[in-house]
């Protein structure tokens, strides 16, 4: 099948490299001229350099050249930018091809998730969301690895049979907006559990982080029409406690650094690559305003990383809160 993935970061490649090895013909679009250049060498400069590419893999920052060929079009930029890519790419697609977000966040201007984004800008529903407890490295080790495809039955079940291997199970899931929802704002607990760790507080507090964390963002998903159970699955509990406690996890890592007392500049410059529960932080405070979900320990987090409040005092606020039943 020919399939074009939108975006060479760590996750494209990866997927692009993986799907390559499945027998698929891969296309692989990449803005940056320099990054194709080095790609072309058959490596990937920022998270896996001594994995090499396949040199079947068709590498551009031509659209025309890869959307028109392409059955499954993935999609792996950034939260923020899929908008502007999507308004390039809209006048090479046709109404059969399959889009499949494998990118996690809500567009901060909008407040809209990206399937939403997606759905204006190309006016399709063939759309699916790909999410769940997945580091790229791993994957491209070949490590046995859970996922969630979310979206209308006859799609996913494509993307399930096309993508699924013995190093990766695909399970389907009609809750697309739970499972959107859940791979978005697992980062912002995520940057919460790092900066705990950064300050040095102990697994008593990661423990409070994680559950709380989970209710909150169960409530805002409810909210906006998700169901429940979703966020005890692979895209919400699952990917959650992976991106919490992982080395590998740069919103954790972000945490991390901030509890120890870096600036959110200077920790984003230190990881050198898109940390998504930033921009989402942004994102749920103000949708959550507007929807009127209590969301504490988002809102803790915003206050750290975009108001300098300290983190001492952001588990003050938290920890002194009005006494409720669980």
């Amino acid at each position: 099948m020919n399939i074009a993935v939108i975006g060479a970061g760590a996750w494209g490649a990866t997927l692009a490299q993986y799907l390559k090895k499945k027998g698929h013909n891969i296309f692989l679009w990449e803005f940056n001229k320099p990054r194709i250049n080095y790609l072309q060498r058959h490596k990937h400069p920022l998270f896996f350099p001594h994995i090499k590419l396949s040199k079947n893999i068709f590498l551009t920052n031509n659209f025309s050249l890869v959307i028109p060929k392409a059955k499954i079009i993935l999609l792996t930029v950034p939260a923020q930018t899929l908008r502007s890519t999507l308004k390039k790419l809209s006048k090479y697609t046709n109404k059969k091809q399959i889009f499949v977000i494998a990118s996690k966040g809500i567009e901060i201007n909008s407040g809209k998730r990206l399937s939403e984004v997606v759905r204006e800008e190309l006016n399709t529903k063939n759309i699916t969301v790909l999410s769940g407890p997945s580091f790229a490295k791993e994957v491209a080790h070949e490590l046995p690895t859970t996922l969630t495809v979310a979206g209308n039955i006859k799609n996913s079940k494509t993307i399930q049979n096309n993508f699924s291997s013995r190093n990766l199970r695909i399970y389907t899931n009609p809750d697309i907006i739970g499972v959107e929802l859940g791979g978005a704002l697992k980062n912002i607990i995520a940057v919460a559990c790092g900066i705990a760790k950064g300050m040095g507080l102990g697994d008593n507090t990661s423990a409070a982080i994680i559950t709380r964390g989970l209710v909150e963002i169960t409530r805002f998903g409810k909210k906006l029409g998700a169901k429940k159970e979703t966020f005890s699955g692979l895209s919400g509990m699952g990917d959650m406690v992976m991106t919490s406690f992982s080395r590998n996890s740069r919103n954790e890592t972000f945490g991390e650094l901030i509890g120890r007392g870096f600036k959110t500049g200077e920790a984003i410059k230190k990881i050198g690559m898109t940390v998504e529960g930033v921009p989402t932080t942004k994102a749920v405070v103000k949708l959550s305003k507007k929807i009127k979900i209590e969301m504490p320990i988002t809102n803790e987090v915003y206050k750290i990383i975009f108001k300098n409040v300290s983190p001492k005092r952001a588990i003050s606020t938290l920890m002194t809160r009005s006494a409720k039943p669980e």
